[in-house]
């Protein structure tokens, strides 16, 4: 299949998807009127984007299901686990944020419970823009559950810059309202958890990053699970070249040489793989913690160039040690990235030094079909 014909991503609600949803709605709700709920959901369906067709739904199941707010929440608790796609259960806690504001405690109760089919970390953000104070004092107890996925809710939904989401201005204007819940994740066992917190942490970075700095000197980064948060956490502040973040052990100017910097092929069509290659030598008596970056300087529509940061090694170097480093990526086009024929400059950084530049010439674009 060629990039100009890969299903868009709203694609996953389409006319079947509906189908779908109004059959197991009715068998969970044999009163469920999916006459109705298709002649509210299909007209004009093509031209909505994936998040229009989610709110779609959502406002066709609620023209469709009961008005008593308690015993549609227990409909919709029954069609969770028959939904046959994780990105679509987002439409019931979608249903929670929409409809579900004055019955608080039923929400959150039904937050938590769909969170482990797909996420409430939209719908909560309802809540707390409403409600900071109250929300995050639920949020920080789902922080100590025993479900990987409502701990994982507890620091996603409060992220204060979520991707697709709305910001929360409370959050941004004073971190310190999440603290609890990161203080309860700093060491959490699930990978997926931490993940999440290090994003938190991050969206952070990029407004208080004292802030962060303070709170992580504070942390046992003894603990490889609470380093694992702040390295990832501080990755922003790195690729910046901040020398703050020696708190974590990569922030030191790297004493090494930077040999033998190779990008192939030199010319290149759309589609092919990009390959870097190059020697790290260390020139220090102790060993260092280093964070090894690439950056690809793509070209735009306008001519001038975007830079984009792509992760390509974290490692502790011995004193001595020669390290050879490679990376090979396919250059094709995304929905958030089309690419632009011209000259692409490549760096290599560590630990937020750029230490080589090489590049690349995307002669044009491959046709398709």
């Amino acid at each position: 299949m060629t990039v100009a014909e890969t299903p868009a991503l709203k694609e996953i609600f389409d006319a079947n998807r509906f189908r779908h949803v109004a059959a197991e709605s009715t068998a969970v709700y044999p009163r469920f009127d999916t006459a109705r709920f298709l002649a509210l959901s299909l007209p004009g369906l093509d031209a909505l984007t994936l998040m229009q067709r989610l709110r779609r739904m959502t406002e066709s199941l609620h023209a469709t299901l009961p008005s008593d707010y308690k015993k549609t929440i227990g409909i919709l608790r029954k069609l969770a686990p028959r939904i046959n796609r994780g990105f679509v259960t987002l439409v019931l806690p979608d249903y929670v944020g929409l409809h579900g504001q004055e019955d608080f405690d039923t929400s959150m109760e039904a937050l938590k419970f769909f969170t482990a089919f797909g996420s409430s970390e939209f719908a909560v953000r309802e809540f707390l823009r409403r409600d900071p104070a109250r929300t995050l004092a639920v949020m920080q107890a789902w922080s100590r559950d025993e479900s990987e996925h409502v701990r994982r809710l507890a620091s996603e939904g409060c992220r204060p810059r979520l991707p697709w989401s709305f910001r929360l201005e409370a959050l941004m204007a004073e971190p310190a309202l999440a603290a609890p819940i990161l203080e309860n994740l700093k060491a959490d066992p699930s990978l997926y958890v931490r993940k999440s917190v290090a994003n938190h942490l991050n969206d952070v970075t990029k407004i208080h990053p004292d802030w962060v700095l303070e709170r992580l000197e504070s942390w046992p980064l003894d603990n490889p699970h609470t380093a694992w948060i702040a390295r990832h956490a501080l990755r922003t502040l790195i690729k910046q070249g901040d020398r703050r973040v020696a708190v974590i052990g990569a922030g030191k100017k790297p004493a090494v040489l930077l040999h033998d910097f190779s990008v192939s092929p030199r010319t290149m069509t759309l589609g092919e793989r990009l390959d870097l290659s190059f020697r790290l030598e260390s020139k220090s008596r102790n060993s260092q913690r280093l964070v090894v970056d690439y950056i690809v300087h793509y070209v735009k529509k306008s001519g001038a160039s975007s830079a984009k940061v792509f992760k390509l090694k974290e490692l502790t170097l011995d004193a001595g040690q020669t390290v050879v480093l490679t990376r090979s990526q396919v250059i094709r086009d995304f929905t958030t990235r089309v690419h632009h024929p011209g000259h692409h400059d490549v760096d290599i950084v560590v630990n937020g030094e750029r230490l080589a530049r090489g590049s690349f010439h995307l002669s044009r674009q491959a046709t398709t079909g």
